[in-house]
């Protein structure tokens, strides 16, 4: 078994054995956009009284899968609702690294349609009862990454998004004018995906539009550091257990700023 296999089983068990201790609830939920069916992931604990602030959790380019739900019962367990929202539909997950780009792609070249889809999963989120809608945030990993950069760009009304190792591009530079929202950026500083184009027009779009906006970048760490399997193999793409840790805590500092004395 590789190393970061092993850390990810590892962190599974751990997971697995808080919530043992505590009241964890897990659901799928159906929903639709477009006329497109879609089935997202909803965890909760509800060892935690009252509205809570709700995540929503975009999924990388294999569509959602075993990784995005560990992520959002992990965030459950700080005390979050979180939704994982499906932008890609039920019967649309990829079955290779093949399928995932060409799937991937249509939405990364039709902003309006991602925007659209990821609406949607925020609505699902906005519906849960034992969500506080005045305290909403996003995170995303990969493709997720861009999708919830794209959520900001929409407008939508949420108090911040967390981007980890998302695309950073900029195909609509007036667009950063619709941000109404906090934008945390972490990303790898050798990411071979990372175009040096793409991120000086991304970081001119923010400062243009006066947005509340950081990035973080991780010395050593390249694309897709946070996922222990990612699903494909790449020079450019490898788990790296610091640049994880240390995303996580900058995404767990950044809601603290978000929500205080949640």
């Amino acid at each position: 078994m590789k190393i970061p296999i092993l850390n990810f089983v590892i962190m599974t068990i751990i997971s697995s054995m808080l919530t043992a201790k505590g009241a964890l609830q897990t659901r799928t939920v159906d929903y639709s956009q477009g006329g497109q069916d879609l089935q997202g992931f909803l965890a909760y604990d509800d060892a935690f009284k009252g509205p809570r602030p709700g995540i929503l959790v975009v999924h990388q380019w294999l569509g959602l899968t075993a990784y995005e739900k560990r992520r959002a019962e992990m965030l459950a367990q700080l005390g979050y609702v979180a939704f994982c929202a499906d932008i890609y539909g039920v019967d649309k997950r990829p079955h290779d690294v093949g399928e995932a780009a060409a799937i991937s792609s249509r939405f990364r070249s039709d902003r309006n349609l991602l925007r659209a889809r990821v609406n949607a999963g925020l609505e699902v989120l906005r519906q849960q009862t034992n969500v506080d809608t005045q305290k909403l945030a996003a995170i995303g990993y990969c493709f997720g990454g861009t999708t919830v950069i794209e959520l900001a760009r929409s407008g939508a009304d949420i108090a911040g998004v967390v981007s980890f190792h998302g695309g950073l591009d900029s195909p609509t530079p007036s667009d950063g004018r619709n941000i109404r929202c906090k934008v945390l950026a972490l990303a790898g500083a050798d990411d071979p995906f990372q175009n040096a184009n793409d991120l000086e027009a991304f970081e001119n779009e923010m400062r243009n539009a006066g947005v509340d906006w950081q990035i973080t970048f991780y010395g050593g760490a390249v694309h897709a550091f946070t996922q222990p399997d990612p699903g494909f193999v790449h020079a450019g793409v490898k788990y790296n257990e610091k640049a994880d840790h240390r995303s996580w805590q900058a995404m767990k500092d950044f809601f603290a700023e978000l929500f205080p004395g949640q």
